[in-house]
């Protein structure tokens, strides 16, 4: 029988959970697409999954990572427009993080010339959650947006998008990554106590993607919590009467990401699945964490 290999646990725990085993080669059905997988993208509702943070106890072997890209390997029925071997780049059901993994065809997207495969694989989640979270802040050319963990996928996403628009963007990061930052046109400030003091000039809008407490600072700086959405604190969204944004489940396919670059931080291979959850929930660092698949462990097209 064909087999794949994919990370998977079987109770929440720590990053040691997470084991890569060998399983059926998973086989598309109506609507979906499966993709020979190169890169998978890792996110920290990837290990808050993990460590049981969101939902039950597994009810046997479950998959983790939400976001991939590769090559289109096998098609369902209804499935049109997608052929063979194409690069495609989207979100998943968990389960991404493997050599093979199913996602509707409706998620994927062909990736952009010039994009990698580990690039693309940085992209879906950060960019449909920046396109939501401005979605419903709405700045405008002229305003300042603020943005908590703007070194982060999502931060930089929001960020590129916004100062595209002719928004003037400050982002809240660890000193390390100010030089980096003010070279994609953010203007860095450090976390921390007295951050309201060193914000520089009025803000207008603020997006938290950090969820470090910082949402009642938010609400002063923007002059009311109608002003603020977080995607990451729902639990401080509701104490301020700050707007919380989750994606609701439904993935959408990537758009064209454009001028919009997601820096990959660090790459892991399979075998260092339960590495990158570590390293994703220490955080501090500037862009995506991404796994990479051993291409020459793929089964042919």
């Amino acid at each position: 029988m064909a087999t794949a290999r994919a990370a998977r646990y079987r109770r929440h725990g720590g990053p040691e959970v997470l084991e890569v085993e060998e399983v059926p080669l998973p086989q598309p059905g109506p609507g979906q697409v499966r993709v020979a997988v190169r890169a998978a993208g890792v996110n920290p509702i990837d290990w808050k999954l993990r460590a049981g943070l969101m939902g039950g106890a597994p009810q046997g072997p479950v998959g983790t990572g939400m976001e991939l890209a590769g090559t289109v390997d096998a098609l369902g029925p209804g499935v049109e427009g997608l052929p063979l071997g194409l690069p495609v780049f989207g979100q998943a059901p968990p389960g991404a993080v493997a050599t093979h993994a199913l996602a509707d065809a409706s998620t994927l997207a062909p990736i952009p010339d010039g994009l990698s495969f580990e690039e693309a694989a940085a992209l879906p989640v950060a960019l449909e959650t920046a396109r939501r979270a401005l979605l419903l802040l709405g700045p405008r050319p002229g305003e300042t947006l603020l943005v908590h963990a703007v070194a982060g996928g999502v931060g930089l996403a929001a960020a590129q998008l916004a100062a595209a628009e002719g928004v003037r963007v400050v982002g809240t990061a660890s000193e390390r990554h100010h030089a980096r930052l003010k070279e994609l046109g953010i203007e860095p400030v450090t976390y921390g106590e007295g951050l309201e003091e060193r914000v520089p000039g009025p803000v207008d809008k603020v997006l938290d993607a950090s969820g470090r407490d910082v949402l009642e600072v938010s609400v002063k700086l923007a002059g009311g919590p109608d002003r603020v959405v977080t995607i990451a604190d729902p639990a401080g969204a509701a104490r301020h009467g700050v707007r919380f944004s989750s994606s609701g489940g439904h993935a959408a396919p990537p758009p064209n990401p454009g001028a919009v670059r997601v820096p990959v931080a660090e790459t892991f291979p399979l075998e260092r699945v339960a590495d990158a959850h570590r390293r994703s929930q220490d955080g501090h660092f500037l862009g995506k964490l991404v796994v990479v698949m051993d291409a020459e462990g793929l089964l042919p097209r």
